[in-house]
């Protein structure tokens, strides 16, 4: 197991063995919507789950629980500019893959910051920061090997453990005579000094499913357990395991293949399985959190991203890991993902729901908002300047990569419902506020009210299809006042409706919307037989607020509340 130093368990009484417990079940995924990469881990009785966020902020999302049944988002980690600048990332860049560890007393945060990723190279700058608890103070970043990204740490303390932490990190290559997943690579880590010391090992390089990517080392029964992710991102995503009685290897992949995917299996609800952690319970309990999909028809568009699930997991007589739980009858290798997991042995409990509405009256954002590129500042965003209110300064197009003033929530459900009342006067064309389902820079819909200068105040439609833009319907002219904004997306169809402040009845606006435009494959450009890129889509789709202000005037756009309400839940339907 990962070096997580543990407290004596000091109320065993309400735990019991994993044998014949029929306790509370996991229903998958665990975290839905934009949540992919999962790093798992307990520390006492306290377990998290780090993901990715790439282009979005606060970096590295963060989730607590004490049964892993019902998980509370603690909001992310990378909250100040000093600990990551995501100014000018491209689509789909920015934090990627982040492993969250602990020992000496430290959390311990690995990440890539990926500031280029299309064609043959990735660039990227690898870091780890230190804190004693979650809430810091964070150390300063140092830098971490950048050969490739998906950097991780190994710390080999426990019993048979001398104490020391490996850094590892897959390497890219871009030759195009080499295939560019070149091997998982493994040095010292020197905790002190904070930096890598010794010789470099290539400790891995993969199964013939290739893409060997983020690695995740464990020590079980005197084994060193590699976890991998195999066959890319897509539906033959994959988790390969190998082992080892030497850390630096040999290491021998399981001769029975994945211990997870969901290649082959084209009506799975859980598609594009792959990206593992694992993490035990005190009694020995063992589960993979891992990355996956749910596609709005069977290999079609994931709108939602890739989300995150967890599996039980036993291990065999000769101490390989496999799934727990009766496989399904096509299943033949009994690697498929389960929707519904047994859940471990542990004291229930239970997160109060938080309410749909969010009235804007506190003084930091809740931690269900996003924002993009760049990190809250009363310069563009403040919930005091007018009490109840969030108010957005007007900053950079939905297609610039720099100062936008967007806050958004990610898309949990396939169906769900998005208002918000909005209060502004723009006075120019190029002043803009609304509501917007936002995938990336190229890709978005939006209801957004302006100024004409024949008409005055209107509310219009924009849409963007791979950086074209169009209006498809004539702007409506609205009353002075407030309005409020609707969003609703019934699986791959979404609409728009208004109506004025004082809650008269909704009136629609624009044609029907295609949903699917917004979501991981239509954003992904490239040559898979490749792996060469030259767009990406990694992040699934978000409903937002945002406000525009191409005059450099910064236009104030004032929210009174915002509400998203999802009307169906895929994960109860699964029970």
């Amino acid at each position: 197991m990962t070096a997580v130093p543990t407290a004596p368990d000091q109320n065993q009484s309400h735990r019991r063995k994993s044998e014949g417990h029929q306790g509370p079940v996991i229903v998958n995924p665990v975290l839905p919507g934009f949540h992919p990469d999962p790093s798992i881990l307990r520390v006492g009785d306290d377990y998290y789950i780090a993901t990715s966020t790439f282009e979005w902020l606060p970096g590295v999302a963060l989730h607590h629980s004490r049964d892993m049944v019902n998980w509370e988002s603690l909001g992310g980690i990378l909250r100040e500019q000093r600990l990551i600048d995501l100014t000018g990332r491209p689509d789909s860049g920015g934090v990627w893959a982040p492993c969250l560890s602990h020992t000496d007393g430290l959390f311990h945060l690995v990440y890539s910051d990926v500031t280029n990723l299309s064609g043959a190279f990735k660039d990227v700058r690898n870091h780890v920061i230190t804190a004693p608890s979650l809430d810091g103070p964070w150390s300063d970043p140092a830098p971490f090997p950048s050969h490739g990204f998906d950097p991780s740490l190994f710390h080999d303390d426990g019993p048979g453990g001398d104490g020391r932490s490996w850094a590892l990190w897959m390497e890219w290559d871009h030759r195009p005579d080499r295939h560019p997943f070149a091997g998982i690579l493994l040095q010292e880590w020197d905790r002190q000094e904070r930096r890598v010391t010794g010789p470099l090992h290539r400790i891995f390089t993969g199964t013939t499913l290739a893409h060997t990517e983020g690695p995740h080392l464990y020590r079980r029964d005197g084994w060193y357990y590699l976890m991998t992710a195999e066959g890319g991102t897509g539906w033959s995503h994959a988790v390969t395991v190998a082992r080892s009685l030497e850390l630096t290897g040999p290491y021998e992949a399981d001769p029975e293949g994945p211990l997870l995917t969901s290649a082959g299996h084209a009506r799975a609800p859980l598609q594009k399985a792959g990206h593992g952690s694992l993490v035990s319970t005190p009694d020995d309990e063992w589960y993979l959190a891992h990355l996956m999909a749910r596609p709005l028809s069977p290999l079609g568009p994931c709108v939602l991203g890739r989300e995150t699930a967890i599996q039980r997991v036993e291990w065999t007589a000769d101490g390989w890991p496999r799934l727990g739980g009766e496989p399904s009858a096509d299943d033949k290798s009994g690697s498929l993902p389960r929707t519904i997991v047994s859940g471990p042995a542990l004291q229930p409990a239970t997160i109060t729901p938080k309410s749909p509405r969010d009235h804007f009256d506190q003084s930091d954002l809740d931690v269900r908002w996003a924002t993009l590129r760049r990190h809250p500042d009363p310069s563009w965003l403040t919930l005091t300047e007018r009490p109840g209110h969030l108010r957005l300064r007007g900053g950079q197009s939905l297609g610039s990569t720099h100062g936008q003033s967007l806050v958004a929530r990610r898309q949990q459900a396939r169906d769900f419902d998005f208002t918000a009342r909005l209060d502004a006067e723009p006075e120019s064309p190029l002043q803009m506020a609304g509501i917007v389902h936002y995938y990336n820079s190229s890709l978005w819909h939006y209801l957004h009210l302006t100024w004409d200068e024949r008409l005055g105040r209107v509310l219009r439609v924009g849409l963007c299809a791979h950086g074209e833009y169009f209006e498809p319907v004539p702007a409506v002219v609205v009353p002075v006042g407030a309005v409020d904004l609707r969003l609703t997306v019934r699986g791959a169809q979404g609409n728009f409706a208004w109506r004025t402040g004082q809650g008269s009845g909704w009136q629609p606006i624009g044609p029907d919307l295609d949903v699917t435009r917004l979501s991981d494959e239509s954003a992904t450009v490239g040559d898979p037989a490749t792996g060469h890129f030259t767009a990406w889509g990694f992040t699934g789709a978000f409903a937002g607020l945002c406000a525009q202000d191409l005059t450099g005037a910064s236009m104030p756009a004032d929210f009174a509340w915002s509400e998203y309400q999802a009307t169906s839940d895929l994960r109860l339907e699964a029970r």
